[in-house]
């Protein structure tokens, strides 16, 4: 059985950059990265572009910090969005840049991983390739399979008549085709995926029946690039640190200005200066849409606040406007639920019936890991979504404690909004179903890894073997993959200050974060942390996928302060006071945290 020092699974941008980091501080141990796919990329492999498909993101903030995307090299220019092709090349580039090009193994399906008993640990892994099976020994294992990698696409009842192409989002480049082909499409869906397929049909004069829910979460929040009466970047927008003192945060103690925090969340002045805040975020978003101008354009009008929103509050990043395709009757809105297919027809909840050449269903991601687990029954100390009769982290009295500390710091969460009084499951629908054992609709428990990342179990902060990087959803993929890739590799070694780790070894004298016992991490605090902040996302963004793993956007640059300060380094980084409140964060801030985190780690002798 081959031996491998360390084995990632997945090769897109968080897969990439956990493999580019060990490469990096490790380049003599032996390394395998494997992929589902024919090519790299996850989101932006080539197998999965579109015609038309663009990141939200503009040159300048989609990119890692110590691989800058040049308008010369790729031909993207200042102000303009990066198109799927662009990524796909950047990320090559970076992978031949950084050495690891060459330690991807496509077409490698991991079908389960065992972890073995001994202080060691390590996984035995089971992949499936063309050639039939085999067997890994990883001593280390990254999961960077993401969260966008498995569709979920409900069998409806009637498609064995349908006649005509039926797919997820996820296969639209496979049908391509169809945006020559067909005529009349459907569209079921109101994320922002659904949003960019049908614009792609709709800019070609194909006419689309986009179909929202009934009884979903509505259209997701829509923004133009620049947003407040001051025109502000959004995407740069939510990483100025003034402007994130507005979301209540868990996890913002990192980042300091406690007080400041405590005024805006923990004061009733302070609370009415915020939700105003927010209102006018919400109110100018809505004014620049014109959504009440026409009675068509006003049923893609958000039903969530804006405060409650997470990743599902996207960029509008098409060349022209999609509104007007409503207007204009090539794009026909309907809020309805499908209920069932004919031959070559749509049938929805209010008795319409919808004449189509083909059907793409935008209806969401498998959230739990495309992976077998095994003994079985460690889903749970891993922390991976489980059956909640199976006990672990989520006691009554431990969620209660959490929900309590959450909700005396931020009283505004208590007020919780009702999105839809209508709401229920995608498979309580008339007509949906699912062969498929694994059903998101099933009420199993949240992801719950100590910083979105670590089983916060005894047995795995002893072994350290497993992470898990790229379990949440946000603006900032490319921050947050660095920041992770980062701390993995020092959580791995045991590297990481005894105030955010246990060390597993004894600290030299000269190590100045060998802190007394009553500062070093305790497993009961860990455990505290990770349910603290699992339940957070539950109150702090109940529109978006809050309840099911971190989902957040106003939060990021939070959370990179939390892995920034977890490594022992600046969290800082700006020329003085005004320009840490009001320059917005951005890669080149971190251009060389890996160097960083290696002199600082030299530093403590660890």
């Amino acid at each position: 059985m081959e031996t491998l020092d360390l084995v990632v699974i997945g090769a897109g941008f968080f897969g990439l950059a956990a493999a580019k980091t060990f490469h990096q501080l490790n380049p003599d141990k032996t390394l395998a990265i494997l992929d589902s796919g024919s090519v790299l990329g996850g989101v932006w492999s080539k197998d999965r572009l579109y015609p038309g498909l663009k990141t939200n993101n503009m040159l300048g903030t989609f990119e890692y910090p110590d691989f800058p995307m040049h308008s010369d090299v790729l031909g993207v220019k200042p102000g303009e969005h990066m198109t799927g092709e662009v990524m796909y090349r950047y990320l090559t580039m970076y992978s031949e840049k950084f050495g690891i090009i060459d330690k991807i193994r496509y077409q490698s399906v991991v079908l389960a991983a065992e972890h073995q008993d001994g202080a060691e640990g390590g996984w035995v892994l089971t992949i499936q390739t063309d050639n039939g099976q085999h067997q890994i020994y990883a001593r280390k294992l990254i999961m960077a399979a993401g969260l966008t990698s498995e569709p979920f696409l409900p069998r409806i009842e009637g498609q064995e008549d349908f006649g005509v192409p039926l797919f997820h989002s996820r296969d639209f480049g496979k049908y391509a085709v169809t945006l020559d082909s067909a005529k009349t499409v459907t569209i079921f869906g109101g994320t922002k995926s659904a949003w960019d397929v049908v614009y792609a049909y709709g800019s070609r004069g194909v006419k689309v029946n986009w179909v929202i829910r009934e009884s979903g979460h509505g259209p997701s929040w829509m923004a133009p690039p620049y947003v407040t009466p001051l025109k502000k970047w959004l995407e740069k927008l939510v990483h100025t640190r003034l402007l994130t003192w507005f979301s209540p945060c868990i996890w913002s103690d990192a980042g300091g200005y406690t007080g400041i925090r405590s005024f805006y969340h923990g004061t009733a002045i302070g609370r009415i200066i915020t939700n105003a805040f927010w209102s006018i975020l919400g109110n100018d978003v809505i004014t620049l849409n014109k959504y009440d101008s026409h009675p068509e354009t006003k049923k893609l009008k958000p039903w969530s606040q804006a405060m409650f929103t997470a990743s599902s509050f996207s960029i509008l990043n098409y060349p022209t406007n999609i509104f007007d395709l409503v207007r204009n009757g090539t794009v026909k809105v309907h809020i309805a639920d499908v209920t069932g297919l004919s031959a070559r027809t749509v049938h929805l909840s209010d008795g319409t019936q919808l004449d189509t050449d083909a059907l793409c269903c935008v209806t969401g991601w498998k959230h739990v890991p495309p992976v077998k687990f095994l003994p079985e029954g460690i889903d749970k100390e891993l922390g991976l979504p489980h059956n909640p009769s199976e006990g672990g982290l989520f006691t009554p009295e431990a969620v209660e404690k959490a929900d309590e500390e959450i909700l005396s710091r931020f009283p505004r969460l208590r007020d919780q909004p009702v999105q839809n009084k209508n709401m229920k499951p995608l498979l309580a629908t008339k007509g949906l179903t699912t062969t498929d054992e694994i059903n998101p609709s099933t009420p199993l428990t949240p992801w719950a890894l100590y910083r979105f990342m670590v089983p916060p179990s005894a047995r795995f902060l002893q072994t350290r073997d497993i992470a898990f990087a790229g379990v949440l959803l946000n603006f900032s993929t490319s921050l947050v993959a660095h920041a992770q890739s980062i701390w993995i590799m020092g959580y791995f070694s045991d590297q990481l200050p005894a105030a955010v780790l246990p060390p597993l070894k004894p600290r030299p004298s000269s190590d100045t974060t060998a802190t007394p016992a009553e500062t070093t991490k305790t497993l009961a605090e860990i455990r505290r942390d990770t349910l603290l902040h699992v339940r957070f996302g539950r109150w702090r963004h109940p529109a978006g996928h809050g309840t099911q793993f971190p989902d957040f956007v106003f939060d990021a640059l939070s959370y990179v302060d939390l892995l920034v300060k977890d490594m022992g380094l600046e969290v800082h980084r700006k020329a003085g006071w005004w320009a840490e409140m009001t320059d917005p964060y951005g890669p080149e801030d971190y251009r060389d945290l890996v160097g960083e985190f290696g002199a600082a780690v030299e530093a403590r002798g660890c």
